[in-house]
C-alpha cells in the first residue's frame, strides 16, 4: 500500500553572530514531531564560529553562507529561493531566537493543509522569559493602516484558542505557501528590514489568500521584551517603510493623514520639550527616513 507522503516544509533561519540561539533554535527543530521536513541556515557573515558550530552539532542542516548583507527581507528572500529550489510546499521563515514547541510545526501544517485558499500561518508567539504571556496572537491593521500585535502582554487565559484569521503574522515566525510566493513574490527587499512581513501579508491577501493565526502552534521568543526600547535603526526603518507600504497599496487618505500627523506631532515634540532632548538620535533617524522616502531611497539605512 502506498504510503502519502506529508508536505514537505523548509525552515529557513537567519543567523548573524547568535550561535548559542540558533543551536538553542536548531534544538528545539530537532525535538519537532513534525515528520518530513528540512532546515537551512542562512550565515550572514558570522565572526563567532556559528558556521562550524552548527554543522559539527546538525550536520543534517544545510548552512548557506551570505555573499552580502541584503537585511531580513533580502537575505531571507535568498532562503526562500533555495527552498523552492528543493520543493518546498510551506515555507517556514523563522528568527534564530525562537524555541518551538514539538508540536508547533505539526499543528501549523495541519491548519494550512486544510483548505487552498489559505496561504499563511503563524503560531502563537510568547515571551521567552515569560513563558505564559503573549507577544503576538497575530497582527491587524485598522482602519487608519496603523499595525499592532493582538493580546500583546497579555497572560495567555485563553483568549485565543481557535484559529483565526489575522491581517499580519509577526515575522519572527511566519509559514507561507509555496503557491502563494509563486503567486504574490517574496518579500520586497526594499524594506530591508521592518514592515517586510506585514506588507507580504498584505499583497497576499490582495490576492485572494487567506492569513490564519494558529493559537496551538506554540512558540517563544527571545527578541522582544516586555520593555523592549528598540534603537534609531529601527526608528528609521518604521518610519520610512511605513510611508513606503502605504504608497504600494494606494492607501486611502485617512492613512496618510494619520502617518504624516503622527511622525509630525512626533518629531515636533521631540525637538522643542527638553524631556526628549535623550531622543536626539531617533529624531535624527525619522527625519532621515521620512526624506529617504521621499527621495525614494529604499535598501540599508546610509550612516
Amino acid at each position: 500500500m502506498m504510503t502519502i507522503q506529508p508536505p514537505l516544509v523548509i525552515t529557513i533561519i537567519l543567523n548573524t553572530s547568535r550561535r548559542e540561539d540558533s543551536l538553542a533554535n536548531l534544538a528545539s527543530l530537532a525535538g519537532s514531531d513534525y515528520p518530513n521536513m528540512r532546515t537551512l541556515v542562512l550565515d550572514n557573515a558570522s565572526i563567532d564560529r556559528s558556521v562550524e558550530a552548527i554543522r559539527s552539532s546538525y550536520p543534517a542542516v544545510e548552512v548557506i553562507q551570505l555573499d552580502q548583507n541584503l537585511g531580513y527581507a533580502g537575505n531571507n528572500n535568498v532562503g526562500i529561493q533555495a527552498a523552492l529550489t528543493r520543493g518546498a510546499d510551506w515555507i517556514f521563515v523563522l528568527n534564530e531566537d525562537t524555541v518551538l514547541a514539538p508540536d508547533c510545526l505539526t499543528r501549523l501544517v495541519e491548519v494550512g493543509e486544510s483548505d487552498p485558499r489559505i496561504g499563511i500561518v503563524g503560531p502563537m508567539v510568547y515571551h521567552h522569559d515569560e513563558p505564559d504571556v503573549i507577544q503576538s496572537a497575530g497582527g491587524r491593521l485598522d482602519h487608519s493602516w496603523r499595525a499592532w500585535h493582538l493580546a500583546q502582554n497579555e497572560p495567555d487565559q485563553g483568549q485565543y484558542n481557535r484559529p483565526h484569521p489575522v491581517d499580519w503574522i509577526s515575522g519572527c515566525a511566519i509559514m507561507v505557501r509555496r503557491t502563494m510566493i509563486d503567486q504574490v513574490g517574496a518579500l520586497d527587499e526594499r524594506f530591508f528590514y521592518y514592515w517586510e512581513e506585514t506588507e507580504w501579508c498584505l499583497r497576499a491577501k490582495e490576492h485572494g489568500w487567506m492569513i490564519l493565526h494558529i493559537p496551538l502552534a506554540k512558540l517563544w521568543h527571545k527578541g522582544v521584551r516586555r520593555n523592549y526600547q528598540p534603537g534609531p535603526n529601527v526608528t528609521y526603518y518604521s518610519t520610512r517603510n511605513r510611508f513606503l507600504m502605504l504608497s504600494k497599496h494606494k492607501a486611502p487618505w485617512v492613512a496618510w493623514m494619520v502617518a504624516w500627523g503622527q511622525i509630525l506631532r512626533t518629531l515636533v515634540s521631540w525637538s522643542v520639550k527638553p524631556k526628549w532632548r535623550v531622543m536626539r538620535n531617533h529624531k535624527i533617524a525619522m527625519w532621515q527616513g521620512t526624506l529617504d522616502f521621499l527621495k525614494h531611497r529604499w535598501g540599508m539605512r546610509a550612516q
